[in-house]
């Protein structure tokens, strides 16, 4: 499988902090969900709720990975398909694929809400600290970033993301903007 490049580096433009979280420190629940045969974990505490597929407007000269915006009772959000931001292959949408509205952090501190697709949603699970382990170093040419850690659940492993680094702070301030000038 060829990964394909993008104008916009996804997930290699690492973030800018220098703030490094331990395994403990991550313990709690996660919303985890599925991505192209594999699971992924999000704080729960990020996630706004959850909605079934709906109707995206395509908004002009966004990256592939951006569908659009979305109309959630009278407000304005950005979606995100995580399938396309990670580079996985397209896969057309099923009765599982939904969106999850998660709350993100502007680099300014503001939050605001985005809509992101992943394939289907699983479970909340509570992860305690050994069930967490700290991200692999894959060598310095791989940023993990946005990966806070690794969670070993009932013999399988599931990566806990950090949503605001997936999402990446330079595309983020670009789509809020966007959604502000796009009439609810």
């Amino acid at each position: 499988m060829s990964l394909k490049r993008t104008r916009i580096r996804p997930i290699t433009k690492c973030l800018m902090s220098t703030e490094t979280k331990s395994p403990d420190s991550l313990a709690g629940k996660y919303l985890t969900f599925a991505l192209h045969r594999e699971s992924y974990g999000v704080d729960v505490l990020k996630v706004r709720e959850i909605i079934r597929m709906t109707s995206i407007t395509a908004v002009p000269q966004m990256p592939d990975f951006v569908r659009g915006v979305l109309n959630l009772r009278g407000k304005i959000i950005p979606v995100m398909d995580l399938r396309r931001r990670f580079q996985f292959p397209a896969q057309e949408d099923n009765s599982q694929t939904c969106i999850v509205v998660a709350q993100v952090r502007l680099p300014d501190g503001k939050a605001t809400q985005m809509g992101l697709v992943v394939d289907g949603v699983e479970e909340v699970i509570n992860l305690a600290d050994a069930d967490i382990e700290e991200t692999p170093d894959f060598g310095g040419q791989i940023c993990t970033d946005y990966i806070l850690g690794i969670a070993k659940v009932k013999g399988a492993v599931k990566a806990l993301l950090d949503i605001d680094g997936v999402v990446g702070a330079d595309l983020l301030k670009n789509l809020r903007n966007i959604a502000q000038t796009v009439p609810a």
